[in-house]
């Protein structure tokens, strides 16, 4: 499968393991992700996401997101959406 890089990690929150994002291509739910990074690499499907704390089926370039996600990763860790 190809990959698409469409954003960066700009922070993670520990205790609830949401990686905040900056997108540079838009994602949506339902839409699978692989975020790699130094010590980062792992693929999830978005099952839901927020912009300024409200909850939206997509976004877009320029877009910043916060979603859950299963493994901690680190600011400037790549994110990549997986094509068919």
């Amino acid at each position: 499968m190809a990959e698409i890089e469409i954003g960066k990690v700009t922070h993670f929150f520990d205790r609830i393991s949401v990686a905040a994002m900056t997108l540079t291509g838009s994602l949506a739910v339902g839409d699978t992700i692989h975020v790699k990074g130094h010590t980062s690499d792992f693929t999830t499907v978005v099952e839901a996401m927020q912009i300024e704390h409200a909850s939206v089926q997509t976004a877009k370039s320029g877009d910043q997101v916060g979603m859950k996600v299963p493994q901690k990763s680190h600011e400037h860790d790549r994110v990549f959406k997986v094509v068919p």
